[in-house]
């Protein structure tokens, strides 16, 4: 491997220069499995609601890493001894912290690989870097893991107000246009402190805190849980769980080498934890969408129709309410279509179906965002606000939907 040491300078929209710390990171960012996260979409399927919506996840890993150079430097004038190596170890630990991401991000989790989630991958990629890097992201590692024995190191990277929160919902706030996720990333990280090896917030942060809480509420109503956007998401699941489903009963379907590779494996099988990593290395959101323009051809109903759903906006309706759908409602979609394309109903379930969202902007059983008083008192956020009652954002607001196809399908 050529371990360049020229260092960079990288201009991104939302915080102008993002300087690269060193030799390690610049090489890390140049791997193919970081490299690989140009090709994997931050929001899905979401450019479908927001046209703007094109960015990465190796938009956000650089955003993320920034804040955190941001977060250790504000932590370091307010007297608190942060190394040069864990410095170092923090930087990689964001920067890394979403490099197992699948094609269009969380749509893909659990269609393509079974019972494995991103963040393990994450956690797989990690451990296989750190053999190539001859250890150096062993501490890195223990940081993402919440193994290492300073808790606010963790903190930074996953909690309730890590950098990863800050930098996504300004990120997605840009490119998305829906300005209500504009927070001051920058502001709040600045009221940061620590104590007793715990991250808090200093009492004079408290609106920034509250702004960002509501921001985050009302960025998933608006963008993350945008009904188009569930509609969207189900059905690229349903596509490819469609696919495997064709492509294990023998039929081979016109696919990449590597999105074949997964169509065709079945959860039983043993492959070696190094192929299934390689293989999945080298799948991003092109393999999908070339498939689906292939797919388009098929002569199989679900997998034609959905292809088209997805490549020319030709989404299924939806709609929300507060309490689930009454099954003969469902029932009676599912039997109009069935007779309308001579399907059957177990086709017909792929374009009628039921499901649910949550919503919940913050969460007081654990994980709190905790400020601290100027009398030296650590308090749950939620419990100091005295401008708005944060402890009613708390709770997990739950819509249901209901999908089928438009009357003119």
């Amino acid at each position: 491997m050529n371990h360049n040491s020229k260092l960079k300078i990288i201009n991104d929209p939302i915080y102008g220069f993002i300087t690269i710390p060193g030799p390690l990171i610049h090489n890390l960012i140049e791997h193919r499995y970081f490299q690989r996260l140009r090709r994997i979409s931050q929001m899905g399927m979401s450019y479908l609601v927001y046209p703007g919506a094109h960015h990465t996840r190796f938009h956000h890993a650089l955003g993320a890493m920034f804040l955190m150079q941001k977060a250790i430097q504000t932590l370091r004038r307010k007297g608190i001894d942060i190394s040069e190596e864990e410095t170092e170890a923090l930087c990689i630990a964001i920067l890394l912290h979403d490099i197992g991401h699948g094609p269009f991000s969380h749509a893909m989790e659990h269609s393509i690989v079974e019972g494995i989630s991103h963040e393990q991958l994450s956690m797989a990629f990690m451990e296989e870097l750190n053999k190539e890097f001859k250890g150096q992201l062993s501490m890195a590692i223990s940081i993402f893991r919440n193994e290492y024995p300073r808790k606010f190191f963790h903190q930074l990277i996953s909690s309730q107000l890590d950098m990863d929160r800050l930098d996504y919902l300004r990120r997605d706030s840009f490119y998305t246009g829906v300005t209500e996720g504009n927070i001051s990333s920058e502001r709040i990280i600045t009221m940061m402190n620590v104590v007793d090896e715990n991250l808090v917030i200093e009492e004079k942060g408290i609106y920034s805190i509250e702004k960002f809480i509501i921001a985050r509420r009302l960025m998933y109503w608006a963008v993350y849980l945008h009904k188009t956007g569930i509609v969207a998401e189900q059905l690229l699941v349903r596509l490819l769980t469609r696919a495997r489903e064709i492509s294990q009963k023998g039929t081979t379907l016109q696919s990449s080498e590597a999105l074949q590779y997964f169509l065709n494996r079945s959860a039983s099988e043993k492959n070696s934890a190094n192929e299934i990593l390689e293989m999945f290395s080298k799948l991003d959101d092109y393999d999908i969408v070339s498939a689906m323009k292939s797919w388009l051809n098929s002569e199989d109903f679900v997998l034609r129709n959905i292809s088209d759903m997805l490549l020319n906006r030709k989404l299924l309706k939806i709609k929300l309410r507060n309490k689930p759908f009454p099954p003969h409602k469902v029932e009676s979609k599912l039997q109009n279509l069935q007779q309308k394309h001579g399907i059957d109903a177990y086709e017909a379930s792929y374009f009628v179906f039921t499901g649910e969202i949550s919503n919940q902007a913050y969460s007081m059983e654990k994980n709190t965002i905790d400020l601290i008083t100027k009398s030296g008192k650590v308090v749950d956020v939620a419990k100091a606000s005295d401008q708005l009652n944060l402890e009613a954002l708390s709770k997990k607001v739950i819509k249901h939907y209901l999908c089928y196809p438009k009357s003119k399908y």
